[in-house]
């Protein structure tokens, strides 16, 4: 009896640690600035410049960042759309030697703060949620390193990070951020690529607390 009783415990006890709090998007406020220069005119741009970056410091590791939100009694995913075609989480590229919650830290300022230092933005980073691969230079991603490959090119580490119940967000103007129900994302793979259409299986362990203003 014993044995079983603490057995629950430490399941309601799990429980709790997997609820996430979720605020009104009501609660934020959404501005712009200057826009930001696209590196990548074409595809083979993008090629190119990884493989020159691939042969100066080895693998390219990315961090994006999981971003929830409630409208209509629904969680949202912040997502940021560019020229109107395709869509992304916010985060980017690390710096050599940079730490990966630093990183993410510096590219969340750059996109989503008025100060590119992040000096108005205390940013929560939470755990890492999923990892994506990519063997080769093409745009082909896997959610685990396939074991054949040696030497892969480029590494996406997704991290949830919690907001509090309101923020200003300054988006760049090229750039639109938007909010999307987890309904609408899940296994679209069309529509937003095989990293965020996995986003709501990724959160599948959450419960939800919708926290009312």
């Amino acid at each position: 009896m014993g044995d079983e009783m603490g057995s629950s415990a430490d399941t309601n006890h799990g429980n709790r640690n997997c609820v996430l709090d979720i605020y009104p998007l009501s609660g934020y406020y959404f501005g712009s600035k200057d826009a930001v220069p696209d590196k990548d005119e074409t595809l083979f741009d993008r090629t190119q410049r990884m493989k020159i970056n691939y042969a100066e410091y080895g693998l390219r590791t990315c961090v994006e960042a999981v971003i929830m939100v409630e409208l209509f009694k629904h969680p949202h995913l912040l997502l940021l759309q560019v020229r109107n075609s395709f869509f992304k989480l916010p985060g980017g590229r690390l710096r050599p030697d940079e730490l990966e919650t630093n990183g993410l830290k510096r590219k969340l300022s750059s996109k989503l703060s008025a100060n590119e230092d992040g000096s108005n933005t205390d940013w929560e980073i939470g755990e890492c949620l999923g990892m994506w691969w990519k063997p080769d230079f093409e745009t082909l991603l896997y959610p685990y390193l396939p074991p054949n490959v040696k030497r892969p090119k480029e590494c996406t580490k997704l991290f949830l990070v919690k907001l509090p119940a309101s923020q200003k967000f300054i988006v760049p103007k090229n750039l639109k951020l938007l909010a999307v129900p987890l309904c609408q994302i899940h296994e679209n793979h069309k529509t937003y690529g095989p990293i965020i259409s996995g986003v709501p299986q990724l959160l599948s362990k959450f419960s939800f607390n919708i926290v009312e203003p």
